[in-house]
C-alpha cells in the first residue's frame, strides 16, 4: 500500500470537496484510500453518508439519513469527467427509509455517468434492498457493467455481524441479478470476524453457484476500538487458498490478499472475468 500523499490525492480530494460529494474511502475508513487517491481513483458513495442499519463491522455512521439529493447524479459524473476516470465504482449507505431503498438514485447515476465519452465500465456496489425484485429492477434496467452486492461473512455470523441483514437474501439477490445475464456479478467476503476457512470456503461454493463472477477477500480491520474486534489475522498463503478455491469453483476473477476491500482494482477485474 502507497501512503504517500502526492499530487493526485490532494486532486482528488478537492474536486470531492468541491462537487459536495462522498467517497466510501473516507466515510469507511478503507486502508487503501491512500493508494486509490494517489492514483486517481475514489469510489463515490451515494445517498449521504449516515446508515439505517448500524452492522458491527462497518465504520460508516448510522443514524436517520436526509433526503436524497437530487442533483448528486450530475455532480458525481461532473467529478468522474473532471478526474478522468475511465472505470467508476458507485455504492451508497443501507436507506430502508426509503421506499425503494434507493434504487432509482443508483439508476440516474449511471445514466449521468454513461454520458462521458471516456467512460469504459461502471460498477455498482449496492445494499440487499430487501430483497425487492422493483428496486432490482430498476437498477439491472440502468445498465451498470458490474453488479457488486457484499456477502460480508460466512453464514454462521450474518446474524452477529449484520443482523439487519440475510445470508439467504444476499445470495438470492445476486442470483437473481446474474440471471438477468446483462452485467457482471461480483461479491465480497471479510475474513478474521471468527469464522473458520471451511465456513469461507462454503460462502465462496455458494456464491459461486449462484453465478458471481467476481470475488474480494479481505482482511477484516476494526474502524474505531468499539466495532466488532478482530478475531483472527488470517496468513497470506490461506488467502491464496481461498483464491484458488474460488477459481476451482467457476469464479472467473479473484482478488484475495490481507488489504483487499471491495473496489480493489475493480476496473482490472472486470477485464478477467470477461476474458
Amino acid at each position: 500500500m502507497d501512503l504517500r500523499t502526492d499530487q493526485h490525492y490532494v486532486e482528488v480530494s478537492q474536486v470531492l470537496r468541491e462537487k459536495g460529494l462522498h467517497t466510501v474511502c473516507k466515510s469507511a475508513k478503507c486502508p487503501n484510500r491512500h493508494a486509490c487517491w494517489n492514483a486517481g481513483t475514489a469510489t463515490f458513495m451515494i445517498l449521504g453518508e449516515t446508515c439505517t442499519r448500524n452492522c458491527g463491522f462497518c465504520g460508516i455512521q448510522s443514524g436517520r439519513p436526509m433526503a436524497p439529493d437530487l442533483h448528486e447524479a450530475q455532480r458525481v459524473a461532473d467529478a468522474a469527467a473532471i478526474m478522468k476516470l475511465r472505470y467508476v465504482v458507485v455504492t451508497s449507505v443501507t436507506r430502508d427509509d426509503l421506499p425503494d431503498g434507493g434504487a432509482d438514485h443508483f439508476a440516474q447515476v449511471i445514466r449521468a455517468l454513461r454520458t462521458n465519452p471516456g467512460l469504459t465500465g461502471v460498477e455498482v456496489l449496492t445494499p440487499d434492498f430487501n430483497g425487492s425484485e422493483e428496486s432490482l429492477s430498476t437498477v439491472a434496467e440502468a445498465r451498470p457493467d458490474v453488479f457488486n452486492h457484499n456477502l460480508e461473512t460466512v453464514r454462521s455470523l450474518q446474524q452477529k455481524i449484520r443482523p439487519q441483514a440475510s445470508y439467504r437474501c444476499s445470495l438470492d439477490v445476486l442470483s437473481r441479478m446474474a440471471q438477468r445475464g446483462t452485467m457482471r456479478i461480483k461479491s465480497g467476503l471479510m475474513v478474521g470476524l471468527g469464522e473458520t476457512d471451511d465456513e469461507v470456503l462454503e460462502a465462496i461454493h455458494d456464491l459461486a453457484s449462484v453465478g458471481c463472477h467476481i470475488l474480494t477477500v479481505g482482511q477484516y480491520l476494526a474502524p474505531e476500538r468499539h466495532h466488532y474486534p478482530v478475531q483472527r489475522y488470517v496468513s497470506p498463503d490461506v488467502f491464496d487458498l481461498y483464491r484458488e478455491e474460488a477459481l476451482k469453483a467457476g469464479i472467473r476473477a479473484v482478488a484475495s490478499a490481507p488489504l483487499v476491500r471491495s473496489s480493489y482494482r475493480a476496473a482490472e477485474l472486470m477485464k478477467q472475468a470477461e476474458g
